[in-house]
Parts: structure tokens; C-alpha cells; sequence
């Protein structure tokens, strides 16, 4: 049996975190950093979702108060020695031996974490080069503080926003084209997360979830429920899911697919939504022979049965192969499902399938697909909104923490009580992706739009206190406002507007 590995978040961190403390010059009291999206990798995105602080905070300080200071503190201190003397002994054995943990048993002893945070609201679109929030220790003896939690806050929340960011992106394509074709409100339910089983962790798949639940409002990622109530006050209704088959579930049944969609639809779930996944064998098959025989159970049933292809090429799957020789999929499952259950015309002119079916694919989904897919469908005659579309680790785990250039970047110190404004500007940094801001920093609000001040001290920051939007969230391990999670959605709904005009 293996022990339990220790959830110290002391140790949480870059290893060379562990020598920066007594690396700053001397008597250095206070280190301010700002955290920004520094660029952006994805075209049409040009602002950020401000999103997950909120819960990396709690999360942080829920771990510090369980796994740190409410542990004895020899423990804790030994296991940060041991840190120390097993990671150095062979790059530089005088650190290894110094076993420095005065500063760590310091802050056991404190009892809190001395920092102060202050951020953009929750929700806010931030243009690129734009900080989201400021960290700063709010005691001298803990100075090394902000840049030590530097690693673990930045693992915390860079997914959450990419997340956010890419969902964002995708509701303005959908509703670009639920605006020409259909009814837009069904764009909240249009696009499913699907992302969990390919995340890096259990821990990242609710934070990614999360961004994703703004701008949508069906998840698969079970975890995020709980998430979102417990650190942003979610209601329980925040997410909704259709029961759905699996391959390993169809395969049960063998190959007669046609008993098997018949139990599913009259004995599980005779009534209500139900998705199928349908290529397990043949997926053309399935429309042409299966369903043509459960039709009248189909259109008698009180809900939709959905149908769920999850291989191939999704556009030529949705919307037709022109180049195929097979009637079915030259129309494609959109344009065969009208013809074999019906539907209506929409007002402004497309066709819509019959209520009682639909169809959703969830595999490979990306933006550019998702944007063919809703073409071909308009194409054709049809509203974009006739397919679900399941967006998974494909577009959620296919990115980095580079993907808009985050970073947490030391501004502003004060050493033996005096003020000094730094900057990080490398000479070979020509596009100057990595130079920093410089000082301290305020972001107002000016002809519609967020924009940095920066180069500011103590003194001329207090001046623009009234204009300031980057606010006290949490200040000495306790939270001096928090957000509701439909507050952050309406805001973006709102900004989205505001920043791109859809």
C-alpha cells in the first residue's frame, strides 16, 4: 500500500521559488506583481475572459489552512527542509545545508496568508497587454510571498480563462449564425462540454468546465456542479445534461441495433431526452434502416431522441459528402433526418428538425469546423441550430498557458523603505511580448474600452483610487467581496456585446 503524498502547498511550487527569498536584495520589505494576458495565439480574439480567481483564491487558502497551518509545525518545516537539502545536495551544497525555514515557520505561526489582491470584476473582456489583478504582501516579513505563489496561482487560473476566452468565441460564431438561420436563445444549449476525460487533471477539467458554463449551458463534467457552488455561489441548476449511450452500451446488444434503440426509447427512457451514440457499426445504416422502423414511436414520445455520430468528418457527417456516390451521405444525417421525420420553416426561411429528433456530434469539434458546419447547414437551407455540437479536450486541452501569454510579473518593490518602480524589457524581445508594465498599476475605463496606467507609486495611485477598477477582492486570507457565478455570466454577456458586438 502507498502512503498518501503530502498536500503541503508550501511546497507547491517552482523549486528555484525556494532560494528567491534570500536572493532580493536586503531588507527588501513589499514585492508587487500584476498578472496579464500578454498576446494573443487565436485568430478573432483579441480580449480575454477575466475568470477563475475567485475559486484559485479559495481553493489556495482552503489547501494553506488544512494542509499547512492546521498541521504541526514541525511537520511542515521539516518537510520544506527536506525539500531543500534532497533538491540542491547536488547543484550547491551550502544552500542544500543551510536548511533556511525560519520565514516558513514564521508564516505557520502567522496563521493566514499576508497578501492582498486586487482585480477587474469577474466576467470582464480584457484587452490584450491589459493586467487583471495585482498581488502584493501586506507584511515586510513576508515580501517573498507574492512571486512564491506565483507558480501554483498561475496553474490555478490560466486554464479557466483560456477556457472562457475560446467558449466566448464560440457562442459569437453560433450566434453570428442562429441570428441569420433560426432562434438564438437556442445557442445556450447548443454547444455541450465534453472535455473531461482529455483534461490534464480532475482539478483542471472543473476550473476549464467552469469558463465554459459562462457563455453555454450544458456540461458533462459532473464536477463542476460542485464547483461552481461551492466558490461562486452557483445555483444547483447551473448546468443541465441529456442522459446519453456510450459504444461499450450499444456494443451490449449486438448487432441488432434496431431492439436496441427500441429498449432505449421504450423501456429506459420512454419519455424525455435521450442521446444515442449511432456508429458503433454503421451510422448510414442506422438512418436508413433502423430509424425508419421506430418512426411512430419516435414522433409518439413526449422528448427528443438524439442522434449522436462520433467518427469521421464531422462537416461531411452534418451537413453531406457531395463527392459520395451513397444518397444518404451525399445529403448528410441533417438533411435525412427532415426527410424521414419532418419539420418546419422557420420565419426567416430554413428548415428545422421535427422536435421529437436532433442530432450531436461531440468528437474533434473546432472553431473552424464548428463555423463550416453551421455554413453547410445554412448552405442547405437549414438553421445553424439543428445540431448540438460537443466541445472537448480537442479545444480545451490544445492549449497553453501561452495561448494568450499570461504571466505573473513583478512591478514594484519597496527596499529599505523606499518606493522603486521595476520592469522586466528584453533588448532581444523585439516584438516586446515579454516586457512588463512598470510600477504600480491602475486599469480605467475610457471611450469603451479598459486601459492600463502604469509607472505609478503609493502616492499617485491613491489619486486614482475613484477611477480604478482593479478592487480589493482579498486581503490577509479572507475574501472582502466575492462574486455570484450568474453575475460573471450576465457581465460577459454583456461585454461580449460591448467588445465585438454580438
Amino acid at each position: 500500500m502507498f502512503k498518501s503524498m503530502s498536500m503541503n502547498p508550501i511546497l507547491w511550487t517552482d523549486g528555484y521559488k525556494l532560494c528567491h527569498k534570500d536572493q532580493y536584495p536586503a531588507h527588501t520589505q513589499w514585492v508587487y506583481e500584476t498578472w496579464t494576458p500578454r498576446m494573443s495565439r487565436i485568430e478573432g480574439i483579441s480580449h480575454v475572459v477575466f475568470f477563475g480567481l475567485q475559486g484559485a483564491l479559495a481553493e489556495i487558502t482552503n489547501s494553506f489552512d488544512a494542509n499547512f497551518f492546521a498541521q504541526p509545525e514541525e511537520e511542515v518545516v521539516a518537510a520544506y527542509e527536506e525539500a531543500i537539502a534532497a533538491v540542491f545536495e547536488n547543484t550547491n551544497v551550502k544552500f542544500a545545508s543551510m536548511h533556511e525555514s525560519k520565514h516558513i515557520r514564521d508564516l505557520h505561526r502567522l496563521g493566514y496568508l499576508p497578501i492582498k489582491v486586487n482585480a477587474l470584476p469577474e466576467g470582464s473582456l480584457v484587452p490584450i497587454g491589459v493586467p487583471m489583478f495585482t498581488i502584493e504582501n501586506t507584511h515586510p516579513n513576508f515580501f517573498w510571498l507574492p512571486g512564491y505563489l506565483e507558480t501554483q496561482l498561475s496553474a490555478y487560473i490560466w486554464s479557466p480563462m483560456t477556457a472562457a476566452t475560446i467558449a466566448d468565441r464560440y457562442k459569437r460564431l453560433l450566434t453570428g449564425f442562429a441570428e441569420k438561420t433560426g432562434d438564438v436563445n437556442k445557442v445556450f444549449t447548443q454547444a455541450g462540454d465534453f472535455s473531461m476525460r482529455g483534461m490534464g487533471s480532475p482539478e483542471t477539467a472543473y476550473r476549464t468546465a467552469g469558463g465554459h458554463l459562462l457563455s453555454f449551458g450544458v456540461s458533462a463534467t459532473l464536477s463542476v456542479r460542485e464547483y461552481l457552488k461551492s466558490y461562486y455561489h452557483a445555483k444547483s441548476d447551473v448546468m443541465m445534461y441529456t442522459p446519453s449511450t456510450e459504444h461499450s452500451v450499444m456494443c451490449s446488444y449486438g448487432e441488432d441495433e434496431v431492439e436496441a434503440f427500441r429498449h432505449l426509447i421504450t423501456k429506459v427512457y420512454p419519455s424525455g431526452n435521450i442521446s444515442i451514440v449511432s456508429d458503433t457499426y454503421d451510422l448510414w445504416n442506422v438512418v436508413d434502416n433502423v430509424l425508419p422502423k421506430l418512426k411512430d414511436l419516435i414522433m409518439a414520445r413526449e422528448g427528443k431522441v438524439v442522434i449522436r455520430p462520433d467518427s469521421g468528418d464531422p462537416v461531411k457527417i452534418i451537413c453531406g459528402d457531395v463527392a459520395s456516390d451513397r444518397s444518404t451521405v451525399r445529403k448528410g444525417i441533417v438533411e435525412r433526418l427532415f426527410e424521414l421525420f419532418g419539420g418546419t420553416t422557420n420565419s426567416k426561411g430554413f428548415k428545422e428538425l421535427d422536435p421529437h429528433i436532433g442530432v450531436v456530434y461531440g468528437d474533434s469539434i473546432t472553431v473552424d469546423r464548428a463555423d463550416k458546419i453551421c455554413q453547410g447547414l445554412l448552405d442547405k437551407g437549414f438553421a445553424s441550430t439543428n445540431t448540438i455540437l460537443g466541445i472537448g479536450s480537442y479545444t480545451y486541452q490544445y492549449v497553453t498557458r501561452d495561448t494568450f501569454g499570461f504571466a505573473l510579473k513583478g512591478t514594484a518593490e519597496i527596499v529599505n523603505g523606499e518606493f522603486k518602480a521595476i520592469q522586466k524589457r528584453p533588448a532581444t524581445d523585439t516584438g516586446n511580448f515579454k516586457k512588463s508594465q512598470k510600477g504600480m498599476v491602475a486599469v480605467v475605463f475610457e471611450n469603451d474600452e479598459f486601459r492600463l496606467i502604469d509607472n505609478l507609486n503609493p502616492q499617485t495611485i491613491a489619486e486614482l483610487e475613484s477611477r480604478n477598477l482593479l478592487q480589493t477582492c482579498y486581503l490577509d486570507g479572507e475574501f472582502t467581496h466575492t462574486t455570484r457565478f450568474e453575475e460573471i455570466r450576465n457581465r460577459l454577456k454583456t461585454e461580449t456585446i460591448r467588445v465585438y458586438g454580438k
